[in-house]
């Protein structure tokens, strides 16, 4: 595919069994965006653990794709592509010093009358629980819990062995369960 006279990369010429195909970059980058940011979100959020941050983290990934947006399309999957983008844009800003903050939790904004405490309770406890792992035990738990995908798959998007992901998963899951232990055990 070549670039044609217009700036920006915004359109690609190519040949498919005899005609030209016109790809208009931008209104499939608009598409995409408009069709797969709530997955996108959803991936950040449990990532980040916070919606302000997720919204940076995703906006952040689509500014750095944009220019490259061929390559995301010509990918098989493209959603698969983004998500793997996404997480490595999560683990390589934790890796930056100046982003190292320290996180003070917000009381959230619960609706009156609700009697969900239970529930809260246990996803601020998983939250709490996800928060205190390295990011790539987070990212591997979030793929595999969240997204349900395959050893295979996670292994691809954070860019490592399949056994890496399994000692990652499995080192996750026992640090997690034995600071829930602990802190059951502070409460008896």
């Amino acid at each position: 595919m070549q670039a044609t006279g217009r700036t920006g990369g915004s359109c690609t010429t190519g040949r498919t069994g005899g005609a030209v195909v016109v790809v208009d970059v931008e209104s499939g980058f608009a598409e995409f965006v408009r069709a797969r940011t709530a997955a996108l979100l959803a991936t950040a959020f449990l990532l980040t653990g916070d919606a302000n941050a997720a919204e940076e983290l995703v906006q952040d990934t689509l500014v750095r794709l944009f220019p490259k947006w061929e390559r995301v399309q010509a990918a098989s999957q493209p959603l698969a592509y983004v998500r793997r983008c996404v997480a490595n844009n999560f683990i390589n800003e934790r890796r930056r010093p100046a982003t190292r903050d320290v996180r003070v939790d917000a009381m959230d904004d619960r609706p009156a009358g609700t009697d969900g405490t239970a529930v809260i309770a246990d996803r601020d406890e998983v939250w709490a629980l996800l928060r205190m792992l390295p990011q790539r035990q987070r990212a591997a738990l979030v793929l595999r819990y969240y997204h349900d995908l395959p050893d295979s798959e996670i292994a691809t998007a954070l860019d490592c062995r399949e056994g890496t992901v399994r000692s990652l998963l499995s080192r996750g899951l026992a640090a997690m369960r034995e600071a829930d232990a602990d802190s059951a055990g502070r409460t008896t």
